[in-house]
C-alpha cells in the first residue's frame, strides 16, 4: 500500500460496497475497499442472498410481465405499515430497473424463479449460484478495474474534520494504521454481529436470537459515527428478522435455515397455543414478520406444524422436520404438551372450511379461511389430517439490523449541521431511510445496488 491518499476508500465488503467500487472505478478513480472478514467469508449478508426485487415495465431478463412503480411501492407499504420515506423509497424503486442490466453487465448472471417461490417470476431475478456467486462475479470486475481490496481490515474509526472526513483507522494482524482518502463510502452492515447491542435494544431475550447473517457486521463504524454527531434513522429494535429452523447455528447460517412452511402450516408456542394468522400473506411480502412474532412467545421458540399433504408445498430446510404418525406422538419429539396441542389442531382443523381443496391455491391468496377462530387463518385454512405429521422448531432469525445513517437521494450521509461534504452510505448501514419495519424478499439487494451505484458516482464526482 502507498501512503498516498485513495481518490476513494469504501468500508464493507458486500453488494453496496461492491456496487460503489465498480462505479467509481470507471471513473478513473483510486479506489480501496477494506473488508473485515478474511477472503473466504467476503460479501457480508451479500453472499446469503439469492434475488433482487426489480421493477419492470414488461419481460426483462428472466423476468416475465411487469411489476410497476405503485405495485411495488404498495408491496413495501404493506409491510412497512408507513415508516418509510417515501421519496427515497419511491426512487430506489424506479431505479432498480435500470440496475438489473448494469448487473449482468458486470458478470451477474440470472436464472428463472425457483420452484417453491410461490410465483416470484415476475417480481424477483434469482442469482445462478446465489449470492456467492454474485459476490465473486463483483469483485472480479472490481479487481479488474484496479480497485485494492484488503481483506482482514476492520475499520475501527472515522476521523472527522469539521464536516469532512479526512481517513480511516484500519485494524489488520493486530497493527492499526490510517489511511487518507478524498471521499469516502461506509456499506459495513448493521449491528446484528453484535449480541450485547441486541440486548440493549431488545432486553436479556436477545441471547437467544440466531445470527442468520454475518458475525461481522458488528455496528462498529456505525456506532463510532453515531457517537460523532452523524443522524440516525431507524428503530434499534427492527430488524430483518426471519423465523428459522431452530436447530440453525448461532452465527451465519444463511438462507437455507429459513423455513417457508408457515403459510401452510399451524404455528404454535412452546405452549401449543396459536399465537397469529399464519395465511396473513405470501411470504415475499410477509415471511420475515414471523422472527418479531416468535420473538415475542416464551423463550422465543414457535413450532411450524404440518401434515403429509403441505410437505412438498414450500422449499426445503437443510435440517429434516421432526416425523410422526400422530399429533402427540409429533408433540412428545417436539416437547411439546400433547394433550394441548391435540386440541389446538382439532380446533383448527373444525375451523376450516367443509371443502377447501375446491379452492386452495398454494401459490396466491386463496381466501381460504378459519370460521370462528382467534387469530383466524386467512389463507390457505386446509385441516392439518393426513399422516405422517411434520414438526420445525422456530427461532428467531436476524440478518440485519435497521438502526443506520440518514442519507438524502444522493447517498451522502447527513450530521447534526447538515450533509457531510465528502462522505456517502450505502446497503445495510442506510437501509433503516427505507425500511422501517418488516421486510421485502429481495429489497435488501435492491436498496444496496441501487445506493451503492449512486454513491460510488457521486464519490466520483466529487473527486474529480
Amino acid at each position: 500500500m502507498t501512503s498516498e491518499p485513495y481518490d476513494l476508500i469504501i468500508v464493507g465488503g458486500g453488494n453496496a460496497a461492491l456496487c460503489a467500487a465498480i462505479e467509481a472505478a470507471e471513473r478513473g478513480c483510486r479506489v480501496i475497499l477494506l473488508e473485515s472478514a478474511p477472503k473466504v467469508y467476503r460479501g457480508g449478508n451479500s453472499r446469503h442472498t439469492r434475488n433482487f426485487r426489480c421493477m419492470h415495465q414488461g419481460p426483462l431478463s428472466v423476468l416475465t410481465g411487469s411489476y410497476t412503480e405503485d405495485e411495488y411501492f404498495d408491496d413495501l407499504m404493506r409491510v412497512v405499515k408507513g415508516k418509510t420515506d417515501p421519496h427515497l423509497a419511491r426512487m430506489c424503486i424506479r431505479q432498480s430497473e435500470e440496475c438489473l442490466p448494469w448487473m449482468e453487465a458486470h458478470g451477474v448472471r440470472f436464472q428463472p424463479s425457483l420452484s417453491g417461490t410461490l410465483s416470484l417470476s415476475r417480481t424477483n431475478a434469482f442469482f445462478l449460484g446465489g449470492g456467492k456467486a454474485l459476490v465473486n462475479a463483483y469483485y472480479r470486475t472490481a479487481e479488474g478495474l484496479g480497485v485494492t481490496v484488503l481483506y482482514d481490515a476492520e475499520v475501527t474509526h472515522i476521523h472527522l474534520d469539521g464536516n469532512r472526513v479526512t481517513g480511516v483507522d484500519v485494524r489488520r494482524k493486530n497493527e492499526t494504521t490510517t489511511l487518507q482518502g478524498r471521499a469516502f463510502v461506509l456499506a459495513s452492515g448493521g449491528f446484528q454481529g453484535d449480541i450485547d447491542w441486541l440486548c440493549r435494544a431488545w432486553g436479556p431475550s436477545a441471547r437467544n436470537f440466531l445470527i442468520r447473517g454475518t458475525p461481522y457486521n458488528r455496528g462498529v463504524v456505525l456506532r463510532d459515527m453515531l457517537d460523532q454527531g452523524a443522524e440516525s434513522v431507524g428503530d434499534p429494535t427492527q430488524c430483518h428478522a426471519v423465523a428459522i429452523d431452530g436447530r440453525a447455528p448461532k452465527f451465519d447460517g444463511g438462507i437455507v435455515t429459513r423455513l417457508d412452511c408457515v403459510p401452510f402450516s399451524v404455528v404454535v408456542n412452546k405452549d401449543g397455543q396459536r399465537f397469529y394468522d399464519e395465511g396473513e400473506d405470501v411470504w415475499p411480502k410477509r415471511y420475515a414478520i414471523w422472527g418479531r412474532l416468535v420473538a415475542a412467545q416464551p423463550e422465543q421458540v414457535g413450532y411450524s406444524i404440518i401434515d403429509s399433504q403441505s410437505l412438498e408445498l414450500f422449499m426445503p430446510s437443510v435440517f429434516p422436520p421432526i416425523k410422526a404418525d400422530t399429533i402427540e406422538d409429533l408433540a412428545r419429539q417436539l416437547g411439546l404438551p400433547g394433550a394441548v396441542l391435540k386440541e389446538t389442531i382439532a380446533s383448527f382443523n373444525a375451523a376450516c372450511p367443509a371443502d377447501p381443496d375446491a379452492t386452495f391455491h398454494p401459490t396466491e391468496l386463496d381466501g381460504l379461511a378459519t370460521e370462528g377462530l382467534d387469530p383466524p387463518k386467512t389463507n390457505w385454512a386446509r385441516p392439518i389430517t393426513r399422516p405422517p405429521f411434520y414438526g420445525y422448531s422456530l427461532r428467531p432469525g436476524v440478518t440485519f439490523t435497521y438502526l443506520g445513517l440518514k442519507v438524502d437521494e444522493t447517498a451522502r450521509v447527513h450530521g447534526a449541521n447538515g450533509p457531510f461534504a465528502n462522505l456517502w452510505a450505502a446497503g445495510e448501514i442506510m437501509a433503516g431511510s427505507i425500511l422501517g419495519q418488516g421486510y421485502l424478499a429481495g429489497f435488501g439487494m435492491t436498496i444496496g445496488t441501487v445506493f451503492g451505484r449512486i454513491a460510488g458516482q457521486e464519490a466520483a464526482s466529487h473527486v474529480a
